[in-house]
């Protein structure tokens, strides 16, 4: 991510970070049920990358336990404040670091979960590929918004594009160039959820 674009997702989603969630007051259910996907076991260290206010942190703690880690990353510094202001970092540690360059050691992760992620990253291989990076081998990505494709779509009086990196005619090669290999693919007006699992090899850089 350069510099310009870092400063671009800053503003769009600073000015927004205040009462975010009260424009989607339904939605948690759906974070809830989404962290499912990962199996994730007690003891298991999962990123939220891009956790904006942090609505996946206490349902991932809650599945990997007190011995887990759960780590939320976020671009803006907004959205943090609007985390902790809600308690959750008592859920997990909050960290501000671009999804392209994560302070992780390779493997630290055993998955990673991503909400409205893949279409704010610019060159979304360079953040995929560092996801692969950081996440073990067979460890799980789940890419999930709280509306599908078509919803979505509808909710910003667009029409349905096939340019969207999260069809899955884009999606798969996508994930398979970049270390990821699709497992599972679900856009429905109630959610997107795309499931991938780490590949054994490294991503080519």
């Amino acid at each position: 991510m350069n510099e310009k674009t870092q400063q671009e997702v800053r503003e769009f989603f600073g000015s927004r970070a205040a009462g975010w969630e009260d424009r989607f007051p339904g939605d948690q259910p759906r974070y809830d049920a989404a962290t499912a996907v990962l199996g994730l076991r007690p003891g298991d260290v999962v990123l939220d990358a891009g956790c904006g206010t942090g609505r996946a942190l206490a349902p991932l703690r809650e599945r990997v336990g007190i011995a887990g880690a759960v780590l939320g990353v976020d671009l803006t510094p907004q959205m943090l404040r609007e985390a902790d202001a809600k308690g959750r970092a008592r859920h997990g540690t909050l960290v501000l670091a671009d999804v392209a360059r994560l302070p992780l050691r390779e493997g630290a992760c055993d998955a990673v979960f991503g909400a409205g992620l893949v279409s704010h990253l610019p060159g979304p291989e360079t953040g995929l590929r560092e996801l692969a990076r950081v996440t073990r081998p067979a460890g799980r990505l789940a890419l999930f918004h709280p509306l599908g494709r078509a919803a979505l779509a509808a909710r910003h009086g667009r029409e349905l594009s096939e340019d969207d990196v999260r069809t899955r005619a884009r999606l798969v090669p996508l994930l398979d160039a970049t270390g990821w290999r699709l497992v599972s693919y679900v856009d429905e007006d109630t959610r997107f959820l795309a499931v991938a699992v780490r590949k054994p090899e490294r991503p080519v850089t």
